[in-house]
């Protein structure tokens, strides 16, 4: 996640670096055609690039707005989950009755764990580092044998549930409070699931994309009566412009893709670590996950 900070040239120049030199070669081109071929070629009104430069708007307008929307979702769903991480411990802390703290603890572990793997899985990292840490080996014997690591968790969970409740630890109330929870963190999992897997239009994609190519080409016959010295600058002014837009949208079309512009699920999940260490009782806690330069993981 993008924070409020001065954000490098370099990481903005990088974005559209290969945009950059087409439109380059794009424009020498032009203009060598327009000088050598200045009898045979019909004169471009400028309005043709200004009506193409008016289309792509509205486009990048759409896609932005679409792209906005999947990146607020993630962020909504790691917001239910941070609520939800925390209600699920205090639930399973206050609700059980007899000295069950080794298994509160095991379970209130599990629940870090479980954040972690499921971000890591979305970003198409190994959900299974630092579960050493939360989980004891039979969890982990257990879980290696699932696909969906984070899932496999739940399930856990559940197991761990129902024999609280066959030990008459967990009156029937309860268990259903608890089995909502879980649900809820279950549908949170599906949600960001389901924003991974789902892409967003290709054509839909490509096409802007070799429109904003039209509209370089258009823009730099339009303007043939221009210097060279200000033609070339101008248009990659202009073409940049809309580069950088159509490369936002697509960064934030895609918020699981372990970019700089994706959620912070790293710093979410240590801040849940931190909140679930200290409704244990513990006074030895991480820190929160540090920004790394201009943007946090």
């Amino acid at each position: 996640m993008l924070l409020e900070k001065k954000i490098p040239f370099s990481y903005i120049a990088g974005k559209v670096t290969h945009e950059f030199i087409i439109v380059l070669i794009i424009s020498f081109v032009v203009l060598f055609l327009t000088k050598k071929y200045q009898d045979f070629l019909p004169e471009m009104p400028l309005s043709v690039p200004a009506f193409i430069g008016t289309a792509i708007s509205i486009l990048l307008s759409f896609k932005l707005n679409q792209s906005y929307d999947r990146w607020w979702e993630a962020r909504k769903i790691w917001g239910s989950i941070v609520n939800d991480s925390r209600s699920f411990v205090m639930q399973v802390q206050h609700l059980t009755t007899g000295r069950n703290e080794s298994a509160i603890r095991q379970i209130a572990y599990r629940q870090i764990a479980w954040c972690y793997a499921l971000g890591q899985a979305l970003r198409g990292l190994d959900p299974m580092e630092r579960m050493e840490s939360f989980l004891t080996e039979e969890d982990l014997a257990t879980i290696r044998k699932h696909n969906n690591k984070p899932l496999a968790l739940l399930q856990l969970h559940r197991r761990d549930i129902r024999e609280l409740r066959d030990l008459n630890h967990l009156d029937v109330f309860s268990l259903i409070q608890l089995d909502s929870t879980l649900v809820r963190l279950c549908d949170a999992q599906g949600k960001a699931e389901r924003i991974k897997s789902t892409v967003f239009p290709v054509t839909y994609r490509l096409f802007l994309h070799y429109i904003i190519y039209l509209f370089v080409v258009t823009l730099s016959i339009a303007l043939e009566d221009v210097g060279g010295y200000f033609e070339i600058p101008l248009l990659i002014v202009l073409s940049m412009a809309f580069f950088l837009l159509e490369r936002t949208a697509n960064h934030m079309q895609d918020p699981f893709d372990n970019r700089p512009t994706d959620t912070a699920m790293t710093a979410i999940a240590r801040t849940i670590e931190i909140n679930i260490r200290q409704l244990l009782r513990e006074t030895e806690v991480p820190q929160p996950h540090q920004p790394e330069g201009f943007y946090l993981k």
